[in-house]
């Protein structure tokens, strides 16, 4: 049995991308999808960004072909807002559109967007369904257990928005209050996969950064796809290593060197093909230290790293780390 999104085919155990404020964009979208992700969204986009035209909200609606199937996400407090928004971004020809009700941060939240629509069911659901009507593409969502330990609404919420025409839901298994703290609990995930009125395929999202506990994960939540975010930050492979463990029960050996700098060195080149090289440049620094995370002593390597400003010296650098380091264990001997 396939999960379908609309008439989007994911295969049977799809393996999600989750969006990632300053994270997902198209660069790093290139090197998952490469390593295996089957939907990927960009990054949460204003709503009233849109609107106004800002060229950083504009600039997020980049997609490119290779990347499909790929959700736009968008967030905001205005339902009007959202509904206009939603018609932008479906112009940017994407092949779903997400609304986001669960970004728990202070700046989203504090502003009655992302996961703030939690403490008002009523006005989530006219919202999405403003959104569902704004658009001829499938509609998704991504929340959060509900505001607090005292008010985890997810339930109602997965059959309220399924009524209104959502055609799939990824849940946090974290509350709005719990930030990115504390472990995320699926148990009210399976929950709503056991309830007979949920028809939609559930995703569950939070903590899953091993293919064992993406396997123990999916039997013990019965969840239709697992969404994966920080575990993919320079480790674009958990993709693969994780289909490669549901469909052999066994390990799959880790990124060799050479695959972790091919991978940085693509992530970089597609980072200054999009944004221009001194943005790109700038924009990489945070991801090389996770793409060569384990290595021992590599501290000046990357000190090197994030202050060069010449993109060939970055190479050379890359091919210094190659010498440097091909004697070095298998990263997953290593770990």
């Amino acid at each position: 049995m396939s999960v379908k999104i609309g008439n989007i085919d994911l295969g049977a155990f799809p393996l999600l991308l989750a969006p990632m404020e300053d994270v997902s964009d198209p660069p790093f979208r290139y090197v998952c999808k490469q390593g295996g992700a089957d939907l990927m969204y960009t990054e949460f986009i204003s709503s009233e960004g849109l609107i106004r035209d800002a060229a950083k909200s504009r600039k997020k609606l980049d997609i490119f072909e290779y990347e499909r199937p790929i959700g736009i996400q968008i967030f905001g407090s205005d339902i009007e807002s959202m509904r206009e928004a939603t018609e932008i971004a479906t112009l940017a020809g994407p092949d779903l559109m997400d609304i986001n009700y669960g970004c728990p941060v202070k700046n989203v939240a504090c502003r009655g967007a992302g996961a703030s629509l939690l403490q008002d069911i009523d006005k989530m659901v006219k919202m999405t369904e403003a959104v569902v009507k704004a658009t001829h593409l499938p509609v998704t969502v991504k929340t959060r257990l509900g505001w607090d330990d005292n008010t985890k609404n997810v339930e109602e919420v997965a059959e309220r928005l399924q009524d209104i025409g959502i055609q799939a839901l990824t849940i946090h298994g974290r509350t709005r209050a719990q930030l990115y703290k504390g472990e995320a609990d699926w148990t009210l995930i399976r929950e709503i996969k056991r309830n007979p009125r949920v028809k939609i395929p559930i995703f569950g999202n939070g903590d899953v950064d091993s293919p064992q506990k993406a396997a123990a994960w999916r039997m013990e939540y019965e969840v239709d796809g697992i969404m994966i975010g920080r575990a993919a930050i320079g480790y674009p492979w958990i993709f693969r290593e994780v289909k490669h463990f549901f469909e052999t029960g066994e390990l799959m050996a880790g990124p060799t060197l050479e695959e972790r700098i091919i991978a940085c060195r693509t992530h970089l080149d597609k980072s200054i093909e999009w944004k221009g090289p001194k943005v790109g440049v700038f924009e990489m620094r945070r991801h090389y230290a996770n793409y060569f995370k384990g290595l021992p002593d590599f501290k000046p390597y990357r000190m090197m790293l994030v202050k060069e400003e010449n993109i060939a010296t970055i190479h050379e650098l890359l091919d210094e780390v190659a010498v440097k380091y091909e004697h070095v264990l298998p990263f997953s001997e290593m770990a």
